[in-house]
């Protein structure tokens, strides 16, 4: 059975503010991420149409990350290794498909919907029957759960960040009960790795990296709120479109010529 687990992750802030926190961090992240050979490529970035959803935006990325991978999935990996992200951003709403081409029985599907609440949406993505009965709820504290050492900023720590320019922070104790605004990040995560003796083993590690990220991530966008509020979607495209360059740039520098594409076709 394939491992689901949905996770809420809430946020001081509005769904409306969350919409430009979230390509300001992600933008600023890949580039942080991005290092001697691994990190996050931005292949394509455009314009989509979904007849439910409306317009929105396609991006398709290659993470690379071979050498940060436990020793017993490096075994049946290859030396160079990266998976692809395909990602339909229809805000609120937003779908994420990760596969790679090198383990084709690899395949992580991500639901997001935001909304303005503390968690208490019971099934804000619709969920069938069958898929509410398997999944795990998971809620992400991003203020009293620390991310690894290695990745640890007190600057970055929600505990004791206070934004000059909303006031709000540090969080305290209860803060999900108490704080406005208060919004929050709906995230099923279907992850499948269908090989005998492995599946477990791999969902689980998979999930486990996928919540590492979610808390750093949104830690981020919260510690990070002075740089990017107040900006319009036009200012964060033109953000997002120069850290993508800086970091396509940089791993173009350390990747086998084998791997290296051309740059990304530009956001419209």
């Amino acid at each position: 059975m394939v491992l689901i687990k949905e996770y809420r992750i809430c946020m001081p802030l509005t769904v409306e503010e969350y919409k430009i926190g979230q390509l300001y961090m992600i933008a600023r992240h890949s580039l942080e991420q991005s290092d001697d050979g691994e990190g996050v490529e931005v292949i394509e970035n455009k314009e989509c149409f979904d007849p439910e959803h409306g317009k929105g935006q396609y991006t398709e990325k290659r993470i690379h990350l071979s050498s940060r991978l436990p020793y017993w999935l490096q075994a049946v990996c290859p030396k160079v290794f990266y998976v692809i992200e395909k990602g339909w951003n229809y805000y609120p709403y937003t779908v994420t498909e990760y596969t790679c081409s090198f383990i084709p029985k690899l395949h992580i599907r991500i639901l997001t919907r935001f909304e303005d609440n503390a968690g208490s949406s019971e099934n804000c993505l619709n969920l069938p029957e069958e898929t509410l009965a398997n999944r795990i709820v998971d809620h992400v504290d991003i203020a009293f759960e620390e991310p690894s050492e290695k990745h640890y900023k007190k600057e970055e720590d929600p505990k004791f960040f206070k934004s000059r320019i909303t006031g709000r922070g540090p969080l305290v104790e209860g803060w999900r009960q108490t704080d406005e605004p208060m919004m929050c990040s709906y995230k099923l995560v279907e992850a499948s790795f269908e090989v005998w003796g492995l599946q477990t083993r791999v969902e689980d590690f998979i999930q486990k990296c996928i919540r590492d990220v979610l808390l750093l991530g949104h830690r981020q966008a919260f510690a990070w709120i002075d740089e990017w509020h107040g900006m319009s979607i036009d200012d964060v495209r033109m953000y997002e479109k120069d850290k993508q360059t800086e970091a396509n740039d940089k791993l173009r520098q350390s990747l086998p010529p084998a791997l290296a594409t051309d740059k990304p076709q530009e956001t419209t």
